[in-house]
Parts: structure tokens; C-alpha cells; sequence
């Protein structure tokens, strides 16, 4: 990477240091989710509990980057004030929650009560497995399958290696498999929910909370599916994983628009104005950043990894650039401006969303590590 690249990255980064840091100060022990005008602090509803893990994440990437110890005990308290939603059953998050805690905490010191932690919270993930359908009901139903759960069933993965558990890479290895047949199309894109028969197991139909239509494809759900399966593969090897994350993958590739950051929906009428038309989601560019930056590494396709390389580091330089990047934005508590939470509640529509700054932080972060 050029000296110029490295240097407006390492500026965005120490922006984002100083936008949490200043959080933590207004606001202690608070989790933000989404900003409403650009504040973080308000009385919004979540619709469910499940980002905790962002904010801490970000604390200790920052650690990880400076090696500045307040940095390491801010992460260390807020993962702590989150362990105790290892045993929570309401949410199909854990992933979020404790791969982006306990896990970079468990390998920084190998502490087994840290393991221990991410042990348990795979085994109450796990729970939530429908045998009948084989896959991990969403929190919305029994009957539900997200596609937003790819993004956590690496936390069974993980602990099923840990544990030594057949059981859990059983129930990990069958909800992959349904969420590739029943959620992901032939072109590569990615459907929001999926509806069971709870008598039968059989498959109804495919659905959407978040999307523009049930049959359209919502950006931030071909994110989490590209970068789901592609954790999948780097915790097993796992050739259907990686095989799928590619034409994620290649489904975004061909679809993205000039500046690399796509619209919310990828069928979204651009020529309607927002929140339904031309309104971007910064929040999914930032995944698909930091997870092509490791399908770049994964892919056995020489032409592929310098396509998902590329695509990587022209969306981060717009992410960090004025259009997107909060530093020019007076006022403005958030990193990352023109996220998307939820078009269809209103939620967080054109803010800053916690899961766009964390994965902001840790597409610069592996950038930034490239030679």
C-alpha cells in the first residue's frame, strides 16, 4: 500500500479513537446502536439487543493497533459488563456479542476462564437449532431463518474446536448448509429471512424484514452472508463455504455502483429519493471491505484475489473520505455517516450505526497491516 493511502488511513483511525473515547466520556457503560441527527444518546427503539459487541470490539482493535494500555482496560470492562449474556437466549447474536470480546481478549492472554466464556455462549447459541429444518431460528420466530445468523454460527464453530463438541459442529455444519440452499440464489444473492413448516421442516418461502422486497436482494445481508461464510472457511477449511462466499462475492462485484459503496437494497430504485430509492448504506460497504480483504487471502483464484483486493481498499478510500468519514461534520458523535439500520421502522436511516464503525475500524486495520 502507498505511503498516501497508509497515511489518510492511519487519520481515520485516529478519528475513530477520538470519536469512542469521547463517547465513553458523555456517556459510561452505554452501548450505542444507531445515531438519531448524529447523536448517539436517545430514546430510539432497538428493536433488539445485539451490538454490544461492536463498540467493545473497537476498543480493543485500538489496543491492538496502539498498544495503549487505557485502551486495553476500557476493552476489558465493557467486554465484562457483556458476559453475562453468555447464557442470553434472546437474541441469535452471540457472535457479535463475544467473538469480537472474549475472543481477541482469550488470545491476547489465554486465560481459560475467558475460553470457558466463549465455550458457553456457542453452547446457548447452539440451542436455538430447529431439528425439523436444521437451522438456528432466528429471534423473531420459531420459524425464522436470518441470513444474519451466518455471522455468528462461527461462534459454535469455535467452540465446537475448543471443546472437542461433534455435537456442536453438527448443528454449525447443518445450519450452513440450509442457509446456502434456502437463502442464497443461484446468482449470489442473499434473501433476509426464511420461513418453516415448525410440524414438517419443510421450506415455505423466503422473506424480508430489512429489504426492499422479499425477492430483492438487501445489501447488508449479502454482507453478512460474503463475510459469514467466509469465517466459516478460515475456522474449518471448508470448500462450500468458501465456494459460497464467492458468489456473494461475485453477485456484489457486478453490482456496485461508481464510488464501490452500495445502495441499501441492490434493487432499490436510485432514480426515487430516500430512505426507499437512492440511499446509500456505508454500514454493508464496511463489511464487504473488511471480508473481501480475507476472501482476497482465502480464494485460490489469482485474478479473484486481486479483484476482491482492489475492491477492498476503493471502497475504504471512500469510507475514509469526506463524503462518509464524520471529521468534517461538526457535532457528529458517529464515525461513519449515511448508515442504514432499519429502512422499514425507520430506524437509524442515513446515521451512523455501531456494526458500520466497528467494521470500518477493522477494514483499515487489516489494510494498514498490508505490505
Amino acid at each position: 500500500m502507498n505511503a498516501s493511502r497508509k497515511t489518510r488511513y492511519a487519520a481515520a483511525l485516529d478519528f475513530a479513537q477520538r470519536q469512542v473515547a469521547a463517547t465513553i466520556d458523555r456517556t459510561p457503560d452505554y452501548f450505542p446502536i444507531y445515531t438519531a441527527a448524529g447523536k448517539w444518546f436517545h430514546q430510539g427503539e432497538l428493536w433488539t439487543d445485539w451490538t454490544g459487541g461492536f463498540f467493545a470490539g473497537m476498543m480493543w482493535k485500538f489496543f491492538q493497533r496502539t498498544g495503549d494500555a487505557a485502551w486495553r482496560e476500557r476493552a476489558e470492562h465493557y467486554s465484562k459488563l457483556l458476559e453475562h449474556r453468555r447464557h442470553d437466549r434472546n437474541v441469535h447474536d452471540l457472535g457479535f456479542i463475544f467473538l469480537n470480546t472474549y475472543r481477541p481478549w482469550f488470545d491476547l492472554t489465554g486465560r481459560r476462564e475467558l475460553l470457558d466464556v466463549l465455550i458457553q455462549a456457542g453452547r446457548t447459541l447452539a440451542m436455538r437449532f430447529m431439528e425439523k429444518g436444521q437451522y438456528l431460528r432466528s429471534f423473531v420466530a420459531p420459524e425464522s431463518l436470518f441470513i444474519d445468523i451466518m455471522m455468528n454460527v462461527p461462534l459454535i464453530f469455535y467452540a465446537a474446536h475448543h471443546a472437542g463438541d461433534d455435537h456442536l459442529r453438527r448443528i454449525a455444519t447443518a445450519h450452513c448448509r440450509t442457509t446456502r440452499k434456502r437463502l442464497v440464489r443461484g446468482d449470489g444473492s442473499t434473501a433476509h429471512e426464511g420461513i418453516f413448516d415448525l410440524t414438517t421442516g419443510e421450506f415455505l418461502r423466503q422473506t424480508t424484514h430489512q429489504g426492499l422486497r422479499n425477492d430483492s436482494s438487501w445489501a447488508r445481508g449479502l454482507a453478512w452472508s460474503m463475510y459469514g461464510f467466509s469465517q466459516v472457511y478460515g475456522l474449518t477449511g471448508w470448500d462450500e463455504a468458501l465456494a459460497t462466499a464467492e458468489l456473494n462475492a461475485d453477485f456484489l462485484l457486478r453490482r456496485l455502483p461508481e464510488d464501490k459503496v452500495p445502495w441499501w437494497d441492490f434493487d432499490a430504485d436510485t432514480s426515487q429519493p430516500p430512505p426507499w430509492g437512492a440511499q446509500k448504506d456505508s454500514s454493508a460497504g464496511a463489511i464487504f471491505a473488511s471480508g473481501l480483504l480475507d476472501l482476497a487471502r482465502q480464494t485460490a483464484s489469482r485474478e479473484r484475489a486481486e479483484e476482491y483486493h482492489n475492491t477492498a481498499l476503493a471502497m475504504l478510500d471512500a469510507l475514509a473520505g469526506p463524503e462518509y468519514l464524520a471529521d468534517r461534520t461538526p457535532g457528529w458523535e458517529g464515525i461513519l455517516k449515511h448508515g442504514v439500520y432499519h429502512t422499514r421502522k425507520n430506524l437509524g436511516v442515513d446515521e451512523s450505526v455501531i456494526w458500520g464503525e466497528f467494521f470500518l475500524v477493522e477494514g483499515l486495520c487489516k489494510a494498514m497491516e498490508l505490505t
